[in-house]
């Protein structure tokens, strides 16, 4: 078989699918390997316990599916706009929601495509040994669509390329077909720490090295249990996620805007308040977000993160009013970061 053509085809009918670039790379993940088991020996994973449980699996494809040669490394473009961000990070009153999370669920998008890809490439050359991953299996994507010619890892630790900056998903193929493999990017970052230096949180300890027990993307997301006091006047108006490295980085000045319509902001989460998103009952929250990956933290830690930024937020009598409708909420997660919100406004407890 010629698999250089055969790469070739596939990336154009990736392209036919809807990515917006398609690279193929070998499975050797020593050195990425070596990095996550020193990340992972600093603690800074927090409660990830994932990432210390599966780091042997991560580090090696072929223990995800044994036989695998090569990686075929996927990117779709997310961004709905390239518009200014700073004046919702700056409004107190609003919530502000990470971009990528304010339409459907890029897995269930992500997955459907790939899985198209993988049967295309079936009906070219036949059954063939593949696995297709979207966050769904411990993998490494960053490393691997580095080394697939996607892009450099940049000091934020996102993945970074000269014509599309970081505003997108990335999904992988695991395979036994001998593609020939990409040449890796170079990095371009050079001297420029915008992303370092504009962190709320300081979570990004220098080039490459994240603690994400600082991040406010994890503790917003992945971080399940009360959120350290010392942090939470730090997370502002952020319920889910956090965009401020991207969003200084001046690669995404090349940044293309999405023309997937799964991708458009749903339920005015691109301009919702705080107040109203705080007063949804769980009913609404999982009825709004269905098909969202906001949806998988569940109603407590989406009233635990609006709490936060309720109580950041400028006092009024609105803001006041709402977190006194949850100061006897059921959860003790809830309860205990409805009342710091309200010690932060000065009005009594009940």
């Amino acid at each position: 078989m010629d698999y250089a053509a055969l790469a070739a085809r596939i990336r154009r009918w990736g392209a036919e699918l809807g990515f917006q670039a398609v690279g193929i790379a070998d499975a050797d993940l020593s050195e990425a390997g070596a990095r996550l088991a020193e990340w992972l020996g600093l603690g800074w994973h927090g409660e990830m316990d994932y990432m210390a449980r599966h780091a042997a699996l991560r580090a090696r494809p072929a223990a995800l599916l044994p036989g695998t040669l090569r990686v075929i490394s996927c990117r779709m473009d997310y961004a709905p706009t390239l518009a200014d961000e700073w004046s919702a990070l700056t409004d107190g009153t609003r919530a502000y929601v990470a971009r990528y999370a304010r339409g459907r669920d890029y897995h269930k998008v992500i997955r459907a495509r790939l899985k198209a890809l993988c049967a295309r490439i079936a009906a070219e050359i036949g059954p063939f040994r593949h696995r297709v991953l979207c966050d769904s299996a411990p993998a490494m994507e960053v490393p691997l669509a580095a080394k697939a010619g996607l892009g450099w890892q940049g000091k934020h630790t996102l993945l970074l390329s000269r014509e599309a900056g970081s505003w997108f998903f990335l999904g992988e193929i695991y395979t036994d077909l001998p593609l020939p493999a990409d040449e890796p990017t170079p990095a371009h970052c050079g001297s420029c720490t915008r992303c370092i230096d504009v962190c709320p949180t300081q979570a990004i300890r220098g080039p490459y090295r994240l603690d994400a027990r600082r991040c406010i993307s994890y503790l917003t997301i992945e971080h399940r249990s009360a959120i350290p006091r010392s942090l939470r006047p730090l997370i502002g108006n952020r319920i889910y996620g956090c965009d401020d490295c991207q969003l200084v980085c001046p690669w995404n000045r090349y940044a293309r805007v999405t023309a997937e319509p799964d991708f458009l902001p749903r339920n005015g989460l691109d301009r919702a308040m705080l107040v109203e998103l705080f007063a949804w009952s769980e009913e609404e929250f999982e009825r709004r977000l269905r098909g969202s990956a906001i949806r998988r933290i569940g109603y407590e830690r989406w009233l635990r993160n609006l709490a936060v930024a309720l109580g950041n937020a400028p006092t009024s009598p609105e803001v006041v009013a709402a977190l006194r409708a949850r100061e006897d909420f059921p959860s003790a997660l809830v309860r205990e970061h409805v009342r710091w919100a309200l010690e932060r406004h000065g009005a009594p407890l009940a």
